[in-house]
């Protein structure tokens, strides 16, 4: 347990402290239940808001092979109702209370979260504790098959029906083998759906969804006493639950180029260029980062420059580091213009790789990504709720990291780097011999596919 001065955002503003002393400070106060539940907590008296956030360590990467997509099937059972709520109250009790709440899963964790005025947060707790506690007393084979539909008929809206919607679950499927855990997407499989029973689906409940495999983050208009009064009152009674076995922590890697075509019921080509690269906040992650707003980060960035303005050949292009606690993949995304074909786009995409090898970027390329990037954290430390607020970033960067106040830390990998650190991490990771090319071209156009020579179809 620890508690820090109530400091929220130290920033140096006089003209005698150096620009290295600048800090940034959430204060929090953590603690632990007998039970293993993680608890951290932060004052903010800014408005009369709290935000009460719950991490559990668990997502569709701990799932295993034939049996994927549980882990987002909780995120919706996790909303019908538990032991003391009534089915259809969860939503009703808060929203009277002028709250509202949400949830999301990954492949590396679930969280849930409740927005509410600072009279209601014990509400909240009870609602967490209740379904942390009690949802197995509640569940039945009727609501797991009602909600099973609903995730098999989300995963048709959200991939099999959506234009291009395939191309994310073709690129897992060859960039990761078949037993590790990022080969599946996080809402699994029709037929692993479909075949999974009820004791599976509540054998994966009992493993993970524990307090000793949760953080329990609040954030607002509370005072620290209270509000760990309140949280001991109700999440206490909650059974520890057994020990989580460790994530099969196996690095994935290509020795070869992969290239695939892929027809879809879209009207222009687009293209997916995918490498494995650095886990979160392990060197190279930050790097990556940089990189992807460099090549893609806005109209002046240098594919956009090329791609979309001087040579009007793409209708978009995006390039990002999608971070993972297992591992992570760097793409580059980018749609023809109507009339033009995806090896125009490889082409410029290649010599603009090519060009970042050789040369590193400008320093007024790196320092527009490091001001933007900065003014985006400090403009999250002015929320305490919702994705991306302080409760959630308190108890991401301790699931992560084991430290909740890793503001400091975060920001510091990034505005260490300078222009040779990107073009690095370019050589490093950006391999010609080890990486996915995805062609998404329109139902029966695969002349539109990169390059004239074309592997077979997926």
């Amino acid at each position: 347990m620890r508690r820090i001065l109530p400091i929220f955002v130290l920033l140096c503003a006089t003209a005698g402290y150096a620009q290295e002393d600048t800090r940034l400070v959430v204060p929090y106060e953590r603690f632990v239940l007998h039970n293993g539940l993680n608890v951290i907590l932060h004052e903010d008296h800014t408005t009369p808001t709290v935000s009460v956030n719950v991490y559990y360590h668990v997502g569709s990467g701990r799932e295993k092979p034939g049996r994927t997509g549980f882990a987002h099937l909780f995120e919706h059972i996790m909303f019908e109702g538990s032991g003391h709520v009534p089915e259809g109250a969860f939503d009703n009790w808060l929203e009277a209370a002028g709250g509202n709440n949400n949830g999301s899963t990954n492949p590396d964790r679930t969280n849930y979260w409740e927005d509410i005025p600072s009279n209601a947060l014990e509400l909240a707790l009870f609602l967490e504790s209740d379904r942390m506690g009690y949802l197995l007393d509640a569940m039945s084979p009727e609501k797991v098959d009602g909600q099973r539909d609903v995730v098999k008929n989300e995963r048709r809206q959200s991939y099999e029906n959506r234009p291009y919607g395939m191309a994310s679950l073709i690129i897992r499927q060859n960039m990761y083998p078949p037993e590790h855990s990022y080969h599946w997407p996080t809402i699994g499989s029709q037929e692993d759906l479909s075949a999974a029973s009820y004791e599976d689906v509540v054998e994966f409940f009992s493993t993970y969804y524990s307090p000793s495999n949760a953080s329990l983050s609040i954030a607002g208009d509370i005072d620290i006493a209270e509000a760990r009064a309140l949280v001991e009152k109700w999440f206490a009674d909650v059974p520890a639950g057994p020990p989580v076995p460790p994530a099969d922590a196996t690095v994935a890697f290509l020795t070869e180029e992969k290239r695939l075509v892929h027809e879809d019921r879209v009207s222009l080509p687009r293209l997916y260029m995918s490498w494995h690269s650095p886990a979160y906040y392990t060197p190279g992650d930050a790097e990556l980062d940089v990189l992807g707003d460099v090549l893609a980060g806005g109209k002046t960035s240098r594919l956009y420059q090329r791609l979309v303005y001087e040579l009007q050949i793409a209708q978009n292009v995006s390039a990002y580091q999608g971070s993972g606690e297992l591992g992570s993949s760097f793409a580059i995304v980018a749609t023809a213009r109507a009339g033009h074909d995806l090896d125009e786009l490889e082409q410029v995409i290649q010599e603009e790789i090519d060009r970042i090898k050789a040369e590193p970027p400008s320093a007024r390329e790196v320092q527009r990504v490091l001001n933007q990037l900065e003014a985006s954290r400090l403009d999250g430390l002015e929320r305490i709720g919702g994705f991306g607020g302080k409760a959630d970033r308190l108890n991401a960067f301790y699931i992560y990291t084991g430290n909740p106040d890793y503001f400091n830390e975060d920001l510091a990998r990034y505005m260490a780097l300078d222009p040779a650190d990107i073009q690095a991490a370019a050589q490093t990771w950006l391999r010609d011999d080890g990486r996915v090319v995805l062609s998404v071209v329109p139902e029966g156009q695969t002349e539109l596919a990169s390059e004239a020579t074309k592997p077979k179809t997926d």
